[in-house]
């Protein structure tokens, strides 16, 4: 794993179609994107100036790792192609080891959000006294990371690079795309969440909830795409150390939203809007360690 970090890529070889939180997606054709994950990495939707070293290209290795693992259930965006293939000489080594050379799909506006843990902003929403989460009824008695009876689909309406995603009921997938396409990607999402969920506890890692992007190739199949199960669109927790009731330990950017809630800039509490602060040393480098256990723990 390279020890460069690389906040933001530069290719000049390729028209750049978007920038977003971690990833530079450049244009290959009329009928492709390289993907390029960044070493960046956001925190409360704001891009935080310092990289994480490495971080680039772990999500990457563990993606691409999981495409592998799931490929029998729904088709994927890789088309197999060298991504060091389509630039330039003198650009490989932005690309090398981080990058995915991937079908141009027409992306689904929804979030295809699995749950299997009742965590995060799923927890709160119980909290409430709906005993629900987006619409979804729950027994009543359960506690922060109680284990679900069942995984459940609670998508959101994704939203622009600084926007909150917003979470929303299925009903109202089925208003956005239709009734066979909203039951498509909901039984996939699930499908897809509950192999993900039996490999990772093999080896030790309990995934709370994860997010699936979709998006419809030229003959109007579902097709998986994005990143897939990653520390960033997934909760993972170490097996070893769960207990119901608490938040447990995790494997991703849980340790840095902690330092960032306690951090004050100019003598008051960070407001959680740009400028961020700038990460010390030690925050860039234990946030790291957390990604690199995720991936070690997985692919060994």
């Amino acid at each position: 794993m390279s020890t460069d970090a690389l906040h933001t890529s530069q290719l000049t070889s390729l028209p750049l179609l978007a920038r977003g939180k971690v990833r530079d997606n450049y244009a290959v054709g009329n009928d492709r994107i390289l993907m390029v994950a960044s070493d960046r990495i956001s925190a409360f939707d704001v891009i935080m100036d310092d990289p994480i070293p490495g971080k680039g290209e772990l999500l990457t290795q563990m993606a691409l790792w999981w495409f592998e693992q799931l490929k029998d259930i729904v088709p994927n965006h890789l088309t197999g192609d060298a991504p060091e293939s389509v630039v330039a000489a003198d650009e490989v080594a932005q690309v090398k080891g981080r990058s995915m050379l991937v079908q141009r799909l027409k992306p689904v506006p929804i979030e295809a959000v699995v749950r299997g843990y009742l965590a995060g902003s799923g927890w709160k929403e119980y909290q409430d006294g709906q005993a629900a989460v987006c619409g979804v009824p729950l027994p009543a008695g359960l506690n922060n990371a109680s284990p679900l009876p069942q995984p459940i689909y609670t998508p959101a309406a994704k939203a622009e690079v600084g926007e909150h995603d917003e979470n929303i009921t299925y009903e109202r997938t089925v208003e956005m795309v239709g009734d066979k396409l909203a039951a498509q990607i909901r039984d996939t999402a699930i499908a897809l969440y509950t192999r993900a969920a039996e490999i990772a506890l093999k080896k030790g890692i309990i995934i709370a909830d994860t997010k699936f992007e979709f998006g419809l190739n030229p003959a109007g199949e579902l097709v998986l795409m994005d990143e897939v199960l990653t520390p960033d669109s997934s909760r993972y927790w170490p097996a070893d150390q769960y207990r119901e009731g608490v938040n447990p330990p995790s494997f991703d950017k849980q340790y840095l939203r902690d330092w960032l809630e306690q951090v004050t800039v100019d003598g008051a509490p960070w407001a959680k809007a740009p400028p961020p602060p700038r990460l010390p040393d030690d925050v860039v480098a234990n946030t790291a360690a957390k990604y690199r256990e995720a991936m070690q723990r997985l692919l060994g």
